[in-house]
């Protein structure tokens, strides 16, 4: 009896399954089989014919229009989610879900005003967290750095992770644009709105102590970069070379190396030993910032730290030795200058200056402060050590 119900079944999913695959256009079995040929232009020309002849397959239209826009065809992708918003007989989530991909349309073609409209008005449906995201992409874009801080913290509420970071910067940005303006007052509010959205916000005070030796006001801006330390002194490396300056015009170079020195040791740094290096060889010559590199190779050996001790080498050596040094001094360098970059941790973009704000991904804060070349030798050595 069981199996002669189970035989039953099996034939009505059968004839179910032939009575829809016969329903079916020829066309779309057309399109699949080209999409599985991988002949994606004409698989598209076939789901076409599809959804021309049954206006009732809104998953179809739903597909090809976001297949549009990934092909960068924007305007086929705008038109055909424009019809389904057009259409009286799609329901409210359906009609939701066109808006959502229509905004997403114009952000690709760059209708910026039209697509913030519609994401305003979907932040009050089921879309809510997708529209902020899209919401704060636009405002970086515009450079509306107090509504992109709003939307940071929107998101931060819809989410509960935290934008702490994205906030900071945004201050930092609005700071920037006042300063610019000789709008000192609401630059350094801005710069306190950044410390106080995230503690750890170097790029505050870096720029405060930037404005400060601007200014005349030398001491005061090395005082604001010491605490740099306190915060991240991995970033160290980024005031080295004005607190140097800084310095200099207050005659104290020799307490500002000592510092810089103790920093070094502390918190090895490639950018940072450059820093340290050519002070020391313009304050103190050759011979002392050779025995600062040898130094600074032993204890942490790079790539860059090699450089420079071929560097400070060449400084010192005889005119019998010069050409030797120099030969080994430009390979090594060419190899380092090659490796020497700094790499975004979200999206893998490298560049040869530290970039708060990744030019690829967008990404705040994603470059680490460390350059690739850093530990390149040392990680080399403990890979020998261990075979």
């Amino acid at each position: 009896m069981f199996f002669g119900l189970g035989w039953l079944a099996a034939r009505v999913d059968i004839r179910h399954l032939l009575t829809e695959s016969r329903a079916l256009p020829a066309s779309y079995f057309k399109g699949l089989n080209f999409l599985l040929n991988e002949q994606p232009d004409k698989a598209i020309e076939a789901l076409i014919e599809v959804a021309r002849a049954d206006q009732q397959t809104v998953e179809l239209h739903f597909a090809l229009g976001s297949l549009f826009r990934r092909r960068g065809e924007v305007d086929r992708a705008t038109r055909m989610h424009q019809n389904l918003v057009d259409r009286s007989d799609l329901g409210s989530s359906q009609r939701t879900a066109a808006l959502h991909e229509l905004a997403q349309d114009y952000l690709k073609a760059g209708l910026l005003d039209r697509a913030e409209a519609l994401f305003q008005d979907l932040r009050k449906t089921e879309f809510s967290e997708s529209a902020l995201r899209y919401l704060l992409e636009i405002y970086v874009t515009e450079k509306d750095w107090q509504k992109a801080i709003e939307t940071a913290e929107a998101l931060e509420v819809a989410t509960g992770n935290s934008y702490r970071s994205e906030v900071a910067n945004f201050h930092c940005e609005r700071a920037a644009m006042e300063y610019s303006h000789s709008r000192l007052e609401e630059a350094h509010a801005q710069i306190a709105a950044a410390l106080e959205a995230h503690r750890k916000c170097v790029r505050a005070n870096v720029m405060l102590g930037n404005w400060a030796q601007r200014e005349g006001r030398h001491e005061e801006a090395v005082a604001i970069w010491k605490r740099i330390e306190g915060q991240a002194p991995e970033y160290l490396f980024l005031i080295a070379a004005p607190l140097i300056e800084s310095a200099r015009k207050l005659g104290q170079t020799p307490e500002a190396l000592t510092l810089l020195r103790g920093w070094q040791q502390r918190y090895p740094a490639l950018d940072l030993l450059g820093v340290v290096f050519q002070a020391t060889l313009e304050e103190e010559g050759a011979e002392s910032a050779l025995r600062l590199v040898r130094e600074e190779l032993y204890r942490n050996p790079s790539l860059g730290a090699l450089d420079k001790f071929l560097d400070a080498q060449l400084a010192t050596a005889t005119p019998d030795q010069r050409a030797d040094v120099q030969m080994m001094r430009d390979l090594v360098h060419a190899h380092s200058s090659r490796l020497s970059l700094f790499q975004c941790g979200s999206c893998g973009f490298k560049a040869r200056t530290f970039h708060w704000h990744c030019p690829a991904c967008g990404g705040w804060d994603t470059y680490p402060p460390r350059r690739n070349a850093e530990g390149e030798l040392s990680q080399a050595g403990s890979n020998r050590s261990g075979m």
